[in-house]
């Protein structure tokens, strides 16, 4: 049964859950326009530590912190959708629609920054889905934790694809001034008419350039993150996204090649057969000569890159882009030397190790 796009979301159905053994199917008159309106829904999550740790060689983190599971963006290609799954929702509508909320996540990361296990360093915001998805606006989960962050001046790195990073502006100065926060806004194409279809509730080209400007005048170190790189269909864009992060105050840069593990490969190759029918297997083709014949290759060192000739295409592309763009640094120097615990008498943890060494 062929399904129709819907205006606002990045999946058009619920594919089933490779976990759960009972799966919903729709009737062939089914109009998920008229019969089920994919209305979001909150729900609240009761998760007792809001802090994740990871060991992957991958990642410019360790520690990191996700306010919200799934995400209203929709993003099509999001490589999040099958956390879902373990939750007992569907990597597809489900994801973007049933969004479970952190409440507690402000009070739990002061009782964790508190502890004399902490030892102070960056904790990554947006490691899974946008700490800054539409929702936020309302809720301010995220906007409570860098308040937090920012009383402990504890070092943050945001990566978010949502303008309304700019409302924070206060708090992330407030960190900067310490060296302590970072943001990477992410752009994946400089097309208005592809991004609302692609990625259906996330900030339009214009606005995450306005607010990579916003962030850069306001003294908040700011970079571009150029990800997901999708061969056959935006990689081209890679040159132009750079010149114009850069031109809009972007300090430093990076990207990510597009990876689809589990469901998200069926409901990507049903994306673009819904709006890029004539590239849809040039399109597939070129992600499996990426990833060794596969959609997705977990392996590490290249999981984010890919291999092969063209990985080390677009390695280079990217490479010479930045260096015409003015682009020397690929990562933002942060520091955590600046963390205390407020309310009491402890030195920062700059002064501790002072002391330690000088013992």
């Amino acid at each position: 049964m062929s399904i129709a796009p819907i205006k606002g979301r990045g999946a058009a159905s619920n594919p089933a859950n490779r976990f759960e053994e009972i799966h919903l199917e729709p009737s062939d008159d089914w109009n998920p326009k008229e019969d089920l309106p994919p209305l979001t829904r909150l729900f609240r999550d009761h998760t007792k530590t809001v802090l994740t740790y990871n060991e992957s060689p991958d990642l410019g983190f360790d520690v990191s912190l996700n306010p919200y599971r799934g995400c209203e963006h929709g993003c099509i290609y999001c490589y999040a959708r099958p956390y879902h799954e373990y939750l007992g929702f569907s990597a597809g509508l489900d994801f973007e629609t049933k969004i479970m909320v952190k409440e507690d996540a402000p009070e739990l990361l002061r009782q964790e920054l508190s502890s004399a296990k902490w030892k102070p360093k960056v904790v990554a915001m947006s490691g899974v889905t946008d700490c800054y998805q539409p929702i936020e606006r309302k809720l301010k989960v995220t906007r409570r934790c860098l308040e937090v962050l920012a009383e402990f001046r504890n070092p943050v790195c945001i990566v978010t694809k949502n303008f309304l990073v700019t409302r924070d502006l206060d708090l992330l100065r407030e960190l900067a001034r310490h060296q302590a926060a970072a943001v990477y806004v992410s752009v994946t194409t400089l097309d208005p008419a592809l991004t609302p279809i692609m990625e259906p509730r996330s900030s339009l080209p214009a606005l995450r350039l306005d607010a990579i400007r916003t962030l850069r005048n306001a003294g908040v170190p700011v970079g571009v993150m150029v990800a997901p790189v999708i061969p056959a269909l935006t990689d081209h864009e890679m040159p132009a996204i750079l010149a114009a992060a850069v031109r809009a105050g972007a300090q430093y840069a990076g990207y990510i090649v597009l990876r689809l593990p589990y469901g998200v490969a069926s409901l990507f190759e049903a994306w673009l057969g819904q709006h890029f029918p004539d590239q849809k297997e040039k399109v597939l083709n070129r992600i499996r000569s990426l990833r060794r014949g596969k959609f997705n290759d977990s392996k590490f060192g290249t999981r984010m890159t890919g291999e092969g000739i063209f990985a080390a295409q677009i390695e280079k592309i990217f490479d010479v882009a930045c260096r015409k763009a003015g682009i020397v640094n690929r990562h933002v120097p942060i520091s955590a030397s600046a963390f205390r615990v407020p309310g009491g008498a402890q030195l920062t943890f700059f002064e501790e190790s002072v002391e330690r060494a000088a013992d």
